[in-house]
C-alpha cells in the first residue's frame, strides 16, 4: 500500500493544473506565517528558497509540496488534503487573484500511517 502525508481533491487538482498553465513551474508551501497562517501557499519555483528547515512532504498534482520544520511539529501527526473555497485569501499565493484559495483539510494518521511514516 502507498502511503502519503498529502493529497488533494479533485476539484483542487482542476484549478492547479491550469495555474501551471498559466504560471509554469510552481511549488507548494506550508509555513504557518503570517497572512493566512497555514493555508497552503503556491508559489513561482524559481521565486522561492527551500532550505534545510523546509520538509519535502510529497507531490500532488505533479507539485512539490513543502512544510517549514517548525510548522511540521504541530503536523506530523496528521494527512493533509488540499482542496479549494471560493474567496480571496490575503497570502501571496499565485490562485489569490483567480477568486478562490488553497484550504488544508486534515485527519489524524491511522495506526498504520503512523507506523510507516515513523519506520
Amino acid at each position: 500500500m502507498a502511503y502519503t502525508r498529502v493529497d488533494i481533491t479533485e476539484n483542487a487538482e482542476k484549478a492547479l493544473k491550469e495555474l501551471k498553465l498559466k504560471h509554469g513551474s510552481v511549488i507548494f508551501h506550508l509555513s504557518g506565517g503570517c497572512c493566512d497562517g497555514s493555508s497552503p501557499m503556491l508559489l513561482p519555483k524559481e521565486d522561492f528558497y527551500l532550505d534545510e528547515s523546509d520538509i519535502f512532504m510529497g507531490e500532488i498534482g505533479g507539485v512539490k509540496f513543502y512544510m517549514n520544520e517548525a510548522q511540521f511539529e504541530y503536523w506530523k501527526h496528521t494527512h493533509l488534503t488540499i482542496d479549494i473555497t471560493e474567496g480571496r485569501g490575503s497570502s501571496f499565493s499565485l490562485e489569490i487573484p483567480e477568486g478562490y484559495r488553497f484550504v488544508v483539510k486534515s485527519r489524524l494518521l491511522t495506526k498504520e500511517e503512523e507506523h510507516h511514516f515513523n519506520k
